[in-house]
């Protein structure tokens, strides 16, 4: 299959915590100019977990119609409970998304019965095509490649899986594993650097957050990767195991991200929904003197 690098896109606030429409459009003109293969609104990213499912339907809604088939909209239909995840997720399909990313329940650690009920339930009332979204960091726990291989047995709607790891290891054996039954399915890998080695691996590529910044330097990554430019591609490998300093600078890292686009001149505002802090004036410095670095200022 052909290399794909998808945004986790950021969602743009007013300083009241709404929904920033003229901003969020920006973003999507700046990604899209920019070559990126697809969005995913409200993965980790685009700050989900604390949006009112008002505010999400109503970002779906915007996301939906203004990138309008410029490029493929995936929407994070995460929610704590079933019931919520489905109508969150039947909305976004029903409006036009493309598929959604689900990630399962977190806080408490969950059996593989467990996780296997969520997205059996889950599953057999949604319409819309589904990602698994794995991020043991967050919930605790491991999606499997055997619970995953069994999830898919079951549920034809079950099409790719974001592999939030720092071990390629671990997403070259959920590739093998799915590949010798389902060579179609689509393994992504969460973190920018791992994009040239998912793809080696037989992955589908990667679904990173400074594509957000940096969203042409992605798209010559694909595209040097498609065409077997390897001087190219390790090329670039060099400019994101630089860029990905960014991801330290401040914790969480959503307002860095936020503070470099601003510098990179995408129109809009750093503010993020509480208790995110937008980028102090030393954070600001380090975040220019990496983007310099690396040539994006």
């Amino acid at each position: 299959m052909k290399a794909k690098f998808l945004t986790p896109v950021v969602t743009a606030f007013d300083k009241d915590g709404n929904i920033d429409h003229q901003a969020n459009k920006n973003v999507y003109d700046h990604l899209i100019n920019g070559g990126v293969d697809g969005i995913v609104v409200m993965g980790s990213t685009g700050e989900f977990f604390t949006m009112t499912m008002e505010q999400k339907k109503e970002l779906i809604k915007l996301a939906v119609e203004y990138i309008n088939e410029r490029t493929r909209v995936y929407i994070g239909t995460s929610c704590m409970s079933t019931d919520e995840t489905i109508e969150l997720s039947n909305y976004a399909h029903e409006v036009g998304a493309h598929a959604v990313m689900i990630i399962s329940p977190y806080y408490f650690s969950l059996s593989r019965e467990s996780i296997e009920l969520f997205y059996d339930i889950v599953a057999e009332r949604t319409k819309a095509n589904i990602y698994l979204y794995n991020f043991p960091d967050r919930t605790g726990y491991d999606l499997t490649p055997e619970i995953t291989l069994s999830l898919v047995r079951k549920h034809k709607n079950i099409v790719g899986y974001k592999d939030t790891v720092t071990v390629m290891g671990h997403t070259r054996q959920l590739i093998d594993v799915m590949h010798k039954e389902f060579p179609d399915f689509e393994v992504y890998s969460g973190f920018d650097e791992n994009f040239a080695h998912n793809i080696l691996c037989g992955g589908a590529g990667c679904i990173g957050g400074l594509s957000n910044l940096a969203p042409e330097i992605c798209a010559a990554w694909v595209k040097a990767i498609n065409a077997k430019d390897f001087e190219k591609v390790a090329e670039i490998q060099k400019i994101i195991n630089e860029m990905m300093a960014i991801y330290d600078i401040g914790t969480p890292f959503i307002p860095i991200v936020k503070k470099a686009m601003i510098l990179r001149g995408v129109e809009m505002q750093d503010y993020c929904t509480v208790p995110f802090i937008q980028a102090n004036e030393e954070q600001t410095a380090k975040i220019k003197s990496l983007m310099e670095n690396t040539k994006l200022i």
